[in-house]
């Protein structure tokens, strides 16, 4: 079994004249939620296995906060910038073909509408739009990475922040 779990970034500043979309950091209220939802997450799925993360400021920080509520050290966390952009699939496995055929876990920080689009394909079930600090977790029956397929993986958690804390 394989799965893969993507986190939405946490709520984050508005943009100032000067400042990049890319920049933007966590509200404080972004980092609480997004804390909560990581234990959240923990009580569920004890292993978020590899972490890898969009190199924009909320991502990363979203990715940082849950490293350090599973115990996993910063510098394990890994930066891809191609989840900055609007990633389709095929970006997605290049991406996930670095991973480990040990690893059966990975845990993905970034951006919507990409994230809801990209669990819709592999979903057999339709999955609602991510709000920030949403999390939803796939679960492929294949032993290997190169085993997920369009429509092939079932939801196995959704949470919400509202509804969650």
């Amino acid at each position: 079994m394989k799965r893969v779990i993507f986190v939405r970034h946490g709520q984050a500043e508005e943009g100032t004249p000067g400042m990049s979309d890319f920049e933007r950091s966590l509200t404080h209220k972004g980092k609480d939620v997004s804390r909560q939802m990581a234990v959240k997450m923990r009580e569920k799925i004890k292993d978020p296995g590899t972490l890898i993360t969009s190199p924009a400021f909320r991502a990363y920080e979203t990715a940082i906060i849950f490293a350090g509520v599973n115990g996993i050290p910063y510098d394990k966390v890994i930066l891809r910038n191609i989840l900055y952009l609007n990633i389709d699939s095929k970006s997605l496995m290049d991406i996930i073909s670095f991973v480990s055929e040990d690893a059966d876990t990975i845990t993905l920080f970034g951006h919507n509408p990409t994230f809801t689009d990209l669990a819709n394909y592999f979903c057999t079930e339709p999955v609602e739009s991510l709000p920030k600090s949403g999390i939803v977790s796939l679960v492929f029956d294949t032993r290997t990475w190169s085993g997920l397929k369009p429509d092939s993986a079932r939801s196995e958690l959704y949470l919400k922040p509202k509804k969650t804390i």
